[in-house]
């Protein structure tokens, strides 16, 4: 089998060509000439004898059979990136780089990294607090756990979990001024850690839409809203990840019984070379592992934090 195939350098000039459809920037990507890239793609079409690139009105494009090819090609390198990442990395040993949601990072992650190290000792862990797409396509990266609509081209995207959103604010804020009803938010500041999407969406299943318009406070993340609630400085929206271990502490509370779907949800994402690699494999499962422990633990969100839109539309 191995006689029918073109040799490897062509083929990997063909590819690299074909994403770009440039034959300048596949060079400055495989760090050849010009020429060399062209003769590549020239001794790959006349192995095959069919023509893989067309030139429309002064750019280059696929053709029929190029687009036919590549998708096979594609694969195949990914392949074998993958394979050899797996022998470069065969252990759970070493460095491992993940970038995380700030306040995911600090109020979920964190305080259970201890199960994790404990099981993996020779993993060194690296924790970038971030939510930044631009970390998503970071070399230094090797996964990310991060909240978004689940679209990064080029990456493997595994949704890890749905989250509602509700109300949640410090003990003290609560004894000092009445949170009995919905209304008393009147009198309290909305913290925010995004540009008042998610508030808004609250306050209209809890039909009070106004009080969107009263006191607030605007802060980059969830991280220092949430930060902001702890110490008594007004009410935030807390999710049902984020704030487990705040409920379970006794740091903070939930007011009121409603809670609605987060217009987003939290995904892991990895570059395909490493998704099945040891180490990366060994922190997604226990990713997962955590999660199923929260979910298995007494329940102290909301009760429509869990049942989703359905719930949102009868409170509604």
């Amino acid at each position: 089998m191995s006689k029918r195939l073109p040799p490897l350098n062509p083929l990997r000039a063909f590819e690299v060509t074909a994403r770009h459809l440039s034959v300048s920037r596949a060079a400055a990507e495989l760090h050849v000439t010009h020429g060399a890239v062209s003769h590549q793609i020239r001794a790959l079409e006349t192995a095959l004898k069919v023509q893989l690139f067309e030139r429309r009105g002064g750019r280059l494009a696929l053709s029929p059979h190029g687009a036919a090819l590549l998708p096979v090609v594609a694969g195949a390198f990914d392949s074998i990136a993958e394979a050899i990442a797996l022998l470069t990395r065969p252990t759970t040993e070493g460095e491992l780089v993940v970038s995380c949601v700030q306040a995911v990072a600090s109020f979920w992650l964190v305080p259970r990294l201890g199960s994790f190290t404990e099981r993996y000792p020779g993993v060194r862990l690296k924790l970038i607090a971030s939510n930044d797409p631009r970390e998503i396509y970071s070399d230094r990266v090797d996964l990310a756990l991060v909240y978004g609509d689940g679209h990064w081209p080029d990456r493997v995207v595994e949704p890890w979990t749905d989250i509602s959103l509700f109300p949640v604010c410090s003990p003290t804020l609560a004894n000092s001024r009445p949170l009995r009803e919905v209304a008393d938010l009147a009198s309290h500041v909305l913290l925010h850690g995004d540009d008042g999407r998610e508030w808004n969406s609250w306050l209209a299943a809890a039909k009070a839409p106004t009080l969107a318009y009263g006191r607030r406070h605007f802060m980059s993340n969830a991280h220092l809203a949430l930060e902001a609630a702890i110490n008594g400085l007004g009410v935030a929206l807390g999710d049902t990840v984020t704030v487990s271990r705040l409920l379970a502490d006794g740091r903070l509370i939930v007011p009121f019984d409603l809670a609605v779907p987060a217009p987003d949800a939290f995904f892991i994402v990895t570059r395909s070379e490493l998704r099945n690699t040891p180490m990366v494999r060994a922190f997604i499962d226990w990713l997962f592992a955590e999660r199923v422990r929260d979910e298995a633990r007494p329940e102290r969100t909301p009760r429509r934090a869990r049942t989703g839109r359905r719930e949102l539309q009868r409170a509604s």
